[in-house]
Protein backbone atom coordinates (compact mmCIF):
# COMPACT_ATOMS: atom_id res chain seq x y z
CA UNK A 1 0.00 0.00 0.00
CA UNK A 2 0.95 3.77 -1.27
CA UNK A 3 2.58 5.22 2.13
CA UNK A 4 -0.11 8.41 1.72
CA UNK A 5 -2.82 5.94 1.29
CA UNK A 6 -1.64 4.10 4.32
CA UNK A 7 -1.23 7.34 6.52
CA UNK A 8 -4.78 8.52 5.37
CA UNK A 9 -6.27 4.97 5.93
CA UNK A 10 -4.91 5.02 9.70
CA UNK A 11 -6.79 8.72 10.26
CA UNK A 12 -9.72 7.29 8.69
CA UNK A 13 -10.20 3.98 10.52
CA UNK A 14 -9.90 5.79 13.67
CA UNK A 15 -12.16 7.55 15.96
CA UNK A 16 -12.89 10.28 18.67
CA UNK A 17 -13.32 9.64 21.69
CA UNK A 18 -16.26 10.43 24.00
CA UNK A 19 -16.73 13.90 24.25
CA UNK A 20 -16.59 14.69 28.50
CA UNK A 21 -16.84 17.71 30.68
CA UNK A 22 -13.55 18.33 32.55
CA UNK A 23 -12.29 21.05 34.91
CA UNK A 24 -9.77 23.21 33.95
CA UNK A 25 -7.07 21.54 36.08
CA UNK A 26 -7.31 18.08 33.66
CA UNK A 27 -8.47 19.78 30.21
CA UNK A 28 -4.96 20.86 29.14
CA UNK A 29 -4.00 19.06 25.57
CA UNK A 30 -7.75 18.12 25.46
CA UNK A 31 -9.42 19.23 22.13
CA UNK A 32 -12.58 21.37 22.60
CA UNK A 33 -15.47 19.34 21.07
CA UNK A 34 -17.78 22.43 21.07
CA UNK A 35 -17.04 26.19 20.24
CA UNK A 36 -15.49 28.41 23.46
CA UNK A 37 -18.51 30.84 23.54
CA UNK A 38 -18.08 34.03 26.34
CA UNK A 39 -20.87 34.02 28.80
CA UNK A 40 -20.33 37.79 30.02
CA UNK A 41 -18.22 40.42 28.34
CA UNK A 42 -14.52 41.09 29.93
CA UNK A 43 -14.22 43.22 31.24
CA UNK A 44 -17.83 43.47 32.82
CA UNK A 45 -17.17 47.01 33.02
CA UNK A 46 -14.54 50.21 32.12
CA UNK A 47 -11.09 49.40 34.05
CA UNK A 48 -8.05 50.85 34.75
CA UNK A 49 -4.89 49.85 32.12
CA UNK A 50 -2.17 51.56 34.54
CA UNK A 51 -1.40 52.64 37.76
CA UNK A 52 -1.90 56.50 38.54
CA UNK A 53 -5.29 58.50 38.81
CA UNK A 54 -8.47 58.73 37.03
CA UNK A 55 -9.24 61.82 36.34
CA UNK A 56 -12.05 63.95 34.67
CA UNK A 57 -11.98 66.49 32.22
CA UNK A 58 -9.57 68.82 32.07
CA UNK A 59 -6.95 69.37 34.73
CA UNK A 60 -5.45 70.53 36.87
CA UNK A 61 -7.57 68.23 39.20
CA UNK A 62 -8.43 68.50 42.95
CA UNK A 63 -7.82 64.59 44.10
CA UNK A 64 -10.17 63.17 46.43
CA UNK A 65 -9.88 59.55 47.34
CA UNK A 66 -8.34 56.18 46.15
CA UNK A 67 -10.11 53.27 44.31
CA UNK A 68 -8.61 49.97 45.40
CA UNK A 69 -8.14 46.79 43.07
CA UNK A 70 -11.12 44.78 44.58
CA UNK A 71 -13.61 48.19 44.89
CA UNK A 72 -17.01 47.15 43.82
CA UNK A 73 -18.95 50.51 43.40
CA UNK A 74 -15.81 52.87 42.84
CA UNK A 75 -18.65 56.01 42.37
CA UNK A 76 -18.39 59.10 40.46
CA UNK A 77 -16.34 61.78 39.80
CA UNK A 78 -17.31 65.36 39.02
CA UNK A 79 -15.56 67.61 36.62
CA UNK A 80 -11.82 68.68 37.44
CA UNK A 81 -12.17 65.35 40.20
CA UNK A 82 -9.39 62.98 40.38
CA UNK A 83 -8.79 59.84 42.39
CA UNK A 84 -5.82 57.39 42.68
CA UNK A 85 -6.19 53.93 41.37
CA UNK A 86 -4.54 50.73 40.41
CA UNK A 87 -4.70 48.70 37.08
CA UNK A 88 -7.33 46.62 36.50
CA UNK A 89 -9.53 48.22 39.53
CA UNK A 90 -12.93 49.53 37.94
CA UNK A 91 -13.25 53.45 36.64
CA UNK A 92 -15.54 56.03 38.95
CA UNK A 93 -18.46 57.30 36.71
CA UNK A 94 -17.54 60.20 34.35
CA UNK A 95 -13.87 59.35 34.45
CA UNK A 96 -12.34 60.39 30.84
CA UNK A 97 -8.99 59.31 31.64
CA UNK A 98 -6.63 57.58 33.34
CA UNK A 99 -2.78 59.68 33.88
CA UNK A 100 -0.09 57.49 34.66
CA UNK A 101 1.73 57.35 38.48
CA UNK A 102 5.16 58.81 36.30
CA UNK A 103 3.42 61.79 34.32
CA UNK A 104 1.14 62.71 37.45
CA UNK A 105 2.37 66.03 39.31
CA UNK A 106 0.99 65.87 42.86
CA UNK A 107 1.11 69.27 45.04
CA UNK A 108 -0.86 68.49 48.29
CA UNK A 109 -4.38 67.52 46.91
CA UNK A 110 -3.45 69.67 43.44
CA UNK A 111 -3.05 66.81 40.20
CA UNK A 112 -1.69 67.80 36.72
CA UNK A 113 -0.35 66.26 34.07
CA UNK A 114 -0.87 65.11 30.57
CA UNK A 115 -4.15 63.61 30.03
CA UNK A 116 -5.67 62.25 26.60
CA UNK A 117 -9.57 61.81 26.68
CA UNK A 118 -9.88 57.73 26.68
CA UNK A 119 -6.21 57.02 27.50
CA UNK A 120 -5.05 53.54 29.74
CA UNK A 121 -8.95 52.84 29.38
CA UNK A 122 -9.92 49.15 28.94
CA UNK A 123 -13.40 49.49 28.06
CA UNK A 124 -16.16 47.18 28.99
CA UNK A 125 -16.45 44.47 26.39
CA UNK A 126 -13.27 45.19 24.58
CA UNK A 127 -12.12 42.10 24.52
CA UNK A 128 -15.28 39.92 24.39
CA UNK A 129 -19.19 40.85 24.57
CA UNK A 130 -21.43 38.25 26.16
CA UNK A 131 -22.29 35.42 23.56
CA UNK A 132 -19.03 36.16 21.21
CA UNK A 133 -17.70 32.98 20.14
CA UNK A 134 -13.74 32.93 20.97
CA UNK A 135 -12.40 29.85 19.78
CA UNK A 136 -14.05 27.30 17.35
CA UNK A 137 -14.44 23.12 17.94
CA UNK A 138 -11.46 21.27 17.39
CA UNK A 139 -8.55 23.87 18.94
CA UNK A 140 -5.95 22.14 21.18
CA UNK A 141 -6.24 23.42 24.38
CA UNK A 142 -3.25 25.14 26.08
CA UNK A 143 -2.68 27.29 28.96
CA UNK A 144 -3.03 30.20 26.64
CA UNK A 145 -6.83 28.60 26.05
CA UNK A 146 -7.08 27.80 29.76
CA UNK A 147 -6.05 31.24 30.74
CA UNK A 148 -9.00 32.44 28.42
CA UNK A 149 -11.59 30.25 29.97
CA UNK A 150 -11.08 31.66 33.39
CA UNK A 151 -11.25 35.21 32.16
CA UNK A 152 -14.81 34.50 30.91
CA UNK A 153 -15.43 33.02 34.27
CA UNK A 154 -16.11 29.33 33.15
CA UNK A 155 -14.88 26.01 35.39
CA UNK A 156 -15.22 23.30 33.33
CA UNK A 157 -15.13 22.96 29.23
CA UNK A 158 -16.66 20.24 26.38
CA UNK A 159 -13.78 18.42 25.97
CA UNK A 160 -12.53 15.16 23.31
CA UNK A 161 -10.26 13.71 25.87
CA UNK A 162 -6.55 12.29 24.45
CA UNK A 163 -6.71 8.46 23.78
CA UNK A 164 -5.14 6.05 25.69
CA UNK A 165 -1.81 4.01 24.13
CA UNK A 166 -0.32 1.05 25.11
CA UNK A 167 3.06 -0.36 24.16
CA UNK A 168 3.75 -4.07 23.91
CA UNK A 169 7.39 -4.96 22.84
CA UNK A 170 8.28 -8.42 21.50
CA UNK A 171 11.13 -10.30 21.46
CA UNK A 172 13.29 -13.29 23.27
CA UNK A 173 16.82 -11.63 22.26
CA UNK A 174 15.64 -8.18 23.92
CA UNK A 175 17.85 -7.12 26.65
CA UNK A 176 16.97 -3.81 28.74
CA UNK A 177 20.30 -2.98 30.24
CA UNK A 178 23.55 -2.70 29.13
CA UNK A 179 24.97 -2.90 25.43
CA UNK A 180 24.08 -5.37 22.70
CA UNK A 181 26.05 -8.95 22.43
CA UNK A 182 26.16 -11.77 20.30
CA UNK A 183 22.71 -13.19 20.53
CA UNK A 184 20.89 -10.21 22.86
CA UNK A 185 20.31 -7.06 21.39
CA UNK A 186 19.54 -3.66 23.59
CA UNK A 187 16.04 -2.75 23.28
CA UNK A 188 15.66 0.69 22.01
CA UNK A 189 11.84 0.96 20.75
CA UNK A 190 10.53 0.61 24.25
CA UNK A 191 12.19 3.82 25.65
CA UNK A 192 11.32 5.79 22.78
CA UNK A 193 7.74 5.03 22.89
CA UNK A 194 6.64 6.89 25.91
CA UNK A 195 8.00 10.45 24.96
CA UNK A 196 6.24 9.54 21.11
CA UNK A 197 2.91 8.61 22.81
CA UNK A 198 2.94 11.69 24.98
CA UNK A 199 4.17 13.93 22.23
CA UNK A 200 1.48 12.81 19.75
CA UNK A 201 -1.30 14.06 22.30
CA UNK A 202 -2.00 10.96 23.81
CA UNK A 203 -1.84 9.46 26.81
CA UNK A 204 0.22 6.31 27.33
CA UNK A 205 -1.70 3.53 29.27
CA UNK A 206 0.09 2.01 32.49
CA UNK A 207 -2.90 -0.01 33.51
CA UNK A 208 -1.23 -3.37 34.21
CA UNK A 209 -3.25 -7.21 33.86
CA UNK A 210 -2.75 -9.44 35.87
CA UNK A 211 0.22 -11.08 35.20
CA UNK A 212 2.95 -13.42 37.58
CA UNK A 213 5.90 -10.54 36.59
CA UNK A 214 3.93 -6.92 35.85
CA UNK A 215 5.54 -4.22 34.38
CA UNK A 216 5.71 -0.49 36.21
CA UNK A 217 5.79 1.20 33.23
CA UNK A 218 3.68 1.89 30.04
CA UNK A 219 5.70 -0.05 27.81
CA UNK A 220 4.81 -3.88 28.59
CA UNK A 221 7.65 -6.45 27.64
CA UNK A 222 6.95 -10.17 25.79
CA UNK A 223 8.86 -13.05 24.59
CA UNK A 224 8.27 -14.01 21.14
CA UNK A 225 5.15 -16.36 22.17
CA UNK A 226 2.09 -16.51 19.82
CA UNK A 227 0.11 -17.32 23.20
CA UNK A 228 1.50 -14.30 25.17
CA UNK A 229 0.78 -11.48 22.51
CA UNK A 230 -2.62 -13.40 22.11
CA UNK A 231 -3.43 -12.74 25.75
CA UNK A 232 -1.71 -9.24 26.12
CA UNK A 233 -3.76 -8.28 23.17
CA UNK A 234 -6.89 -9.24 24.74
CA UNK A 235 -5.71 -7.93 28.59
CA UNK A 236 -4.94 -4.76 27.46
CA UNK A 237 -8.08 -2.18 27.40
CA UNK A 238 -6.43 1.13 25.67
CA UNK A 239 -7.91 2.74 22.76
CA UNK A 240 -4.76 2.17 20.55
CA UNK A 241 -1.96 -0.52 20.93
CA UNK A 242 1.43 -0.25 19.65
CA UNK A 243 2.94 -4.16 18.94
CA UNK A 244 6.60 -4.00 18.19
CA UNK A 245 8.69 -6.66 16.92
CA UNK A 246 6.29 -9.25 15.66
CA UNK A 247 4.78 -7.44 12.53
CA UNK A 248 6.91 -9.24 9.63
CA UNK A 249 6.70 -12.68 8.39
CA UNK A 250 9.10 -14.37 9.98
CA UNK A 251 8.59 -17.88 12.41
CA UNK A 252 8.88 -15.28 15.58
CA UNK A 253 6.18 -13.26 14.33
CA UNK A 254 2.86 -13.60 15.80
CA UNK A 255 1.33 -10.62 15.29
CA UNK A 256 -0.98 -11.30 11.92
CA UNK A 257 -1.85 -14.69 13.09
CA UNK A 258 -2.71 -13.25 16.90
CA UNK A 259 -4.52 -10.86 15.11
CA UNK A 260 -6.86 -13.37 13.37
CA UNK A 261 -6.92 -15.45 16.28
CA UNK A 262 -8.93 -12.31 18.13
CA UNK A 263 -11.18 -11.88 15.02
CA UNK A 264 -9.45 -8.16 14.41
CA UNK A 265 -9.82 -6.74 10.43
CA UNK A 266 -6.63 -6.20 8.43
CA UNK A 267 -7.04 -2.23 7.09
CA UNK A 268 -3.02 -2.02 6.31
CA UNK A 269 -0.80 -5.21 6.07
CA UNK A 270 2.21 -3.82 4.73
CA UNK A 271 3.18 -0.16 3.75
CA UNK A 272 4.97 0.88 0.22
CA UNK A 273 7.93 2.98 2.55
CA UNK A 274 11.67 2.45 2.97
CA UNK A 275 12.40 2.06 5.58
CA UNK A 276 9.26 0.52 7.91
CA UNK A 277 7.40 -1.76 5.08
CA UNK A 278 6.81 -4.49 8.03
CA UNK A 279 3.94 -1.87 9.45
CA UNK A 280 0.53 -2.86 9.81
CA UNK A 281 -2.84 -1.61 11.27
CA UNK A 282 -5.46 -3.68 12.13
CA UNK A 283 -8.89 -2.92 14.09
CA UNK A 284 -10.10 -5.23 16.72
CA UNK A 285 -14.14 -6.26 17.23
CA UNK A 286 -14.89 -3.81 19.92
CA UNK A 287 -13.50 -1.53 17.55
CA UNK A 288 -10.03 -0.67 19.23
CA UNK A 289 -7.10 0.05 16.68
CA UNK A 290 -3.38 -2.28 16.82
CA UNK A 291 -0.47 -1.27 15.32
CA UNK A 292 2.43 -3.54 13.93
CA UNK A 293 5.51 -1.49 14.24
CA UNK A 294 8.56 -3.10 12.83
CA UNK A 295 11.38 -4.07 15.22
CA UNK A 296 14.36 -2.22 13.74
CA UNK A 297 14.53 1.12 16.05
CA UNK A 298 14.39 3.50 12.87
CA UNK A 299 11.48 0.92 10.89
CA UNK A 300 9.72 1.62 14.04
CA UNK A 301 9.80 5.49 14.67
CA UNK A 302 8.84 5.48 10.88
CA UNK A 303 5.75 3.17 11.18
CA UNK A 304 5.20 5.44 14.50
CA UNK A 305 4.75 8.43 12.56
CA UNK A 306 2.83 6.91 9.83
CA UNK A 307 0.14 5.47 11.24
CA UNK A 308 -0.07 5.67 14.70
CA UNK A 309 0.29 9.99 14.29
CA UNK A 310 -2.21 9.39 12.16
CA UNK A 311 -4.79 7.65 13.89
CA UNK A 312 -4.21 8.87 17.23
CA UNK A 313 -4.93 12.47 15.15
CA UNK A 314 -8.22 11.27 14.75
CA UNK A 315 -9.11 10.23 17.81
CA UNK A 316 -7.92 13.57 19.30
CA UNK A 317 -10.74 15.30 16.55
CA UNK A 318 -7.88 16.51 14.41
CA UNK A 319 -8.03 16.61 10.78
CA UNK A 320 -4.80 14.93 9.32
CA UNK A 321 -2.29 17.67 8.89
CA UNK A 322 -0.71 18.50 5.26
CA UNK A 323 2.97 18.26 5.20
CA UNK A 324 5.02 21.01 3.75
CA UNK A 325 7.11 20.89 0.78
CA UNK A 326 10.80 21.79 1.13
CA UNK A 327 13.56 21.77 -1.77
CA UNK A 328 16.59 19.46 -1.59
CA UNK A 329 19.21 21.57 -3.49
CA UNK A 330 21.58 18.63 -3.56
CA UNK A 331 18.42 15.80 -4.70
CA UNK A 332 17.68 12.71 -2.98
CA UNK A 333 17.28 9.72 -4.55
CA UNK A 334 14.02 7.97 -5.03
CA UNK A 335 12.81 3.97 -5.27
CA UNK A 336 11.29 3.11 -7.99
CA UNK A 337 8.43 1.87 -5.98
CA UNK A 338 8.31 2.90 -2.42
CA UNK A 339 7.94 6.43 -0.73
CA UNK A 340 11.74 7.37 1.05
CA UNK A 341 11.63 8.68 4.62
CA UNK A 342 15.16 10.59 5.02
CA UNK A 343 16.59 12.32 8.01
CA UNK A 344 17.25 15.79 7.18
CA UNK A 345 18.22 18.89 8.56
CA UNK A 346 16.86 22.13 7.55
CA UNK A 347 18.86 25.21 6.36
CA UNK A 348 18.27 28.32 4.40
CA UNK A 349 18.87 26.60 1.02
CA UNK A 350 16.47 23.56 1.95
CA UNK A 351 16.96 19.83 2.99
CA UNK A 352 20.15 18.28 3.71
CA UNK A 353 20.98 14.55 4.51
CA UNK A 354 22.60 13.47 7.55
CA UNK A 355 23.43 10.03 6.48
CA UNK A 356 22.87 7.06 8.86
CA UNK A 357 19.01 6.28 7.87
CA UNK A 358 19.42 2.97 7.55
CA UNK A 359 16.53 0.74 9.43
CA UNK A 360 18.14 -0.55 11.98
CA UNK A 361 20.04 2.73 12.70
CA UNK A 362 19.14 6.17 15.34
CA UNK A 363 21.69 7.85 14.91
CA UNK A 364 20.01 9.85 11.57
CA UNK A 365 16.65 11.06 12.96
CA UNK A 366 18.50 11.38 16.40
CA UNK A 367 20.52 14.19 14.94
CA UNK A 368 17.76 15.52 12.07
CA UNK A 369 15.45 18.16 12.23
CA UNK A 370 13.09 16.27 9.95
CA UNK A 371 11.93 13.35 8.04
CA UNK A 372 11.87 14.21 4.14
CA UNK A 373 9.12 12.33 2.44
CA UNK A 374 11.16 11.35 -0.55
CA UNK A 375 7.96 10.33 -3.37
CA UNK A 376 8.65 7.19 -5.66
CA UNK A 377 10.49 7.85 -9.23
CA UNK A 378 12.68 7.15 -11.41
CA UNK A 379 15.90 9.38 -10.51
CA UNK A 380 16.42 11.76 -7.90
CA UNK A 381 13.98 14.40 -5.76
CA UNK A 382 14.89 17.71 -6.13
CA UNK A 383 12.08 18.27 -3.91
CA UNK A 384 10.00 16.57 -0.68
CA UNK A 385 7.74 17.19 2.34
CA UNK A 386 8.37 17.05 5.55
CA UNK A 387 7.29 14.79 8.25
CA UNK A 388 8.26 16.54 11.62
CA UNK A 389 10.07 13.75 14.16
CA UNK A 390 7.95 15.08 16.81
CA UNK A 391 4.83 14.63 16.48
CA UNK A 392 3.30 16.90 18.82
CA UNK A 393 5.33 20.02 16.76
CA UNK A 394 2.94 21.85 14.30
CA UNK A 395 4.05 21.33 10.49
CA UNK A 396 6.76 23.85 9.25
CA UNK A 397 4.99 26.88 7.26
CA UNK A 398 1.24 26.09 8.74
Amino acid sequence: MAWDVARALAHAAARPGAVVRRGLDEADGCVLATPLVSPVAVPPVDRAAMDGYAVRGAGPWRVIGQVKAGTADPGELADGEATGIVTGAAVPAGTTSILRSEDAIVTGARLEGPAEDGRHIRRAGEECRAGDQLLPAGVVIDPAVLGLAATVGLNRLTVIPPPTVAALITGDELVRQGPSSPGRVRDAIGPMLPGLITRAGATPDTTTPDTTTPDTTSVRHLGDSFEGLVGALRETRADLILVSGSSASGPADHLRPALNALGAEMIVDGVACRPGHPQALAQLPDGRLVIGLPGNPFAALVAFLTLGVAAITRMRGLPLPELTNIAVPGGLPCHPTSTRLVPIRLTPQGAVPVGHGGAAMLRGPASADALAVVAPGPSEAIAARLLPLDPGSRPWGG
